[in-house]
């Protein structure tokens, strides 16, 4: 029963992950470097809090996944 539930919980974190890593912004300026839009302090600044708050959300996500990944397969050694 508890695997059972470790699995699922597996799968939710997985979907999460994927959904939250797709979520973020590359690092790269892309075409609005070109006109200078992304040298404002507007086009700096833009959602940098909902940006942080991603990033720590994936890298405990991440941890999550590592976790659970272990101890699905602590039984298979």
């Amino acid at each position: 029963m508890l695997r059972i539930i470790l699995t699922v919980l597996f799968i939710i974190v997985c979907v999460a992950l994927v959904v939250l890593v797709l979520m973020q912004e590359g690092k790269s300026a892309g075409l609005g470097a070109i006109s200078g839009a992304a040298e404002t302090y507007w086009g700096k600044n833009k959602g940098r809090s909902m940006e942080a708050t991603l990033v720590r959300i994936t890298k405990i996500l991440a941890f999550a996944f590592m976790l659970l990944a272990v101890i699905l397969n602590i039984d298979k050694f």
